[in-house]
């Protein structure tokens, strides 16, 4: 079979691989791009968007729920089947918008099959085709972790893959890993009347620091058992998982595993394009350029396991888009500050530097126990540490559980990215009542913390909580 040439083949069509061959088509490149099944990006079909319309569920029958807090007496069921149909048909159309991008994209472009390299620059597909491209942008996503023994257990074993699928809530639910995913699918089937049982070896949730995993715990575990350091056995009996830990058995009707998305890498066959892998079998790959090694072959999204973030997917297409289409010649690109959102309720967040990556940084806090806006809307409760260098006084980092905390974050993203001085962001707006004015009396311990104070008396005729 003859050889097809081109300048840039992407493999993958994903979030990051969409956003490569779109920078590399418009740095002049003729680009292939190469998925087997252009089914959509992750997520859009079993991640983001399909978790927050559970979400979405989950905290309208927690505010219903709540409602006696504040005076008002309702009755309500949560309809299971109709709760998933929902997730289902909405998830469907955020897929669709993905397909037809890419049925958008000029004629000749795509193709339906797996790649793998049988030389630096040559590809092969399982459709016979054969490609040589001057330079190769693997973008392959990645795929939940399922070990043994949790795919012994068969259809009693989920992953978020599938538990989508699910036609009805389970009456009880065990998580296995208490990162993002795990917390935020365990909070929404317990909100949802789910039984919801937490488990996970490590010690911290959501990869927060001990301090603020620690307080996301604490409000939690108000909805849920939540199981840290610990390694439970897992078997099937009947048509039940089995679980036992530490002197302890329960019964589950299925079992939700989220320890991992690891990168997908299998069946590429890097050693045949001359890249050497680690014991994880992962290239070397420079953070600034995406390149691997020191080949034509760059690695973005997912599939690097560095950041593994839409926005993070997209920004990485972008820079390995626009190096492959000028190699030889590369640009080191400014990366994003770092930011990841758990959407749990507190939500929690982790912005840029944090203590034990700067060994010079003073911490600020701010408990919302007693924070105002809070408390007049049921949701008392949440921890905000922030971060600033102690010789310059600018915020660098922090990390945070706080009711609509996502929104929070953002701001305090945007103004550490900016390398805001404490005392100038303490002379910011503040409206009163809200909970962004709740920000303020972290900055006010980091005032005091680096010797420097506003040139003010900002407290006066202000309220205690704020």
């Amino acid at each position: 079979m003859a050889v097809t040439e081109c300048d840039v083949a992407v493999i993958g069509a994903g979030t990051a691989g969409l956003a490569a061959e779109r920078k590399a088509r418009a740095c002049g490149a003729a680009t292939l791009l190469i998925d087997p099944e252009f089914a959509g990006t992750t997520c859009a079909t079993v991640g983001c968007m399909p978790s927050k319309l559970l979400i979405a569920a989950a905290r309208v029958a927690h505010t219903v729920h709540g409602a006696e807090t504040f005076g008002i007496r309702t009755r309500h069921e949560v309809d299971g089947p109709a709760v998933m149909d929902r997730v289902r048909r909405m998830r469907s159309d955020f897929a669709q918008g993905v397909r037809d991008q890419v049925a958008g994209l000029p004629d000749g472009i795509t193709r339906r099959a797996r790649a793998r390299f049988t030389g630096p620059n040559m590809l092969e597909l399982d459709s016979g085709e054969r490609i040589r491209a001057k330079a190769v942008i693997v973008a392959t996503g990645s795929a939940p972790a399922l070990p043994d023994p949790f795919r012994d257990l068969g259809d009693l074993a989920l992953t978020n893959s599938d538990v989508f699928e699910l036609e009805d809530l389970p009456r009880s639910l065990a998580v296995i890993g208490a990162g993002p995913i795990g917390l935020e699918l365990a909070q929404a089937f317990a909100r949802l009347g789910v039984r919801v049982e937490m488990f996970d070896k490590g010690t911290h949730l959501a990869k927060l620091p001990e301090e603020t995993s620690m307080h996301l715990r604490r409000l939690l575990e108000a909805e849920m058992p939540i199981h840290l350091g610990v390694e439970p056995k897992v078997e099937a009996r009947g048509e039940q998982v089995h679980i036992s830990h530490e002197g302890r058995e329960a019964q589950f009707d299925r079992l939700l595993v989220a320890i991992g998305r690891p990168p997908q890498l299998d069946g590429l066959d890097l050693a045949a394009a001359g890249v050497r892998t680690d014991s994880r079998g992962m290239p070397h790959v420079d953070p600034k350029t995406l390149q691997v090694g020191n080949s034509a072959i760059f690695l973005a999204g997912d599939a690097n396991g560095d950041r593994p973030l839409l926005h993070e997917a997209s920004a990485e297409g972008s820079i390995a888009g626009h190096n492959a289409a000028h190699f030889p010649e590369l640009a080191a690109s400014r990366r994003q500050l770092p930011f990841a959102i758990t959407f749990t309720h507190p939500t929690a967040a982790t912005i840029g530097v944090l203590p034990g990556e700067d060994d010079d940084l003073a911490t600020g806090c701010a408990d919302y126990a007693d924070q105002g806006r809070a408390k007049v809307e049921g949701r008392p409760g949440g921890l905000l540490r922030l971060h600033a260098q102690r010789g310059t006084g600018r915020l660098v980092g922090a990390d945070l559980c706080l009711p609509e905390g996502e929104h929070i974050a953002h701001l305090l993203a945007w103004i550490i990215a900016r390398g805001t001085d404490v005392t100038d962001a303490l002379r910011l707006p503040f409206y009163h009542p809200t909970l962004e004015e709740g920000i303020k009396p972290a900055l006010r311990e980091l005032c005091g913390k680096i010797d420097r104070e506003p040139e003010w008396n900002e407290d006066e005729g202000y309220p205690p909580g704020t």
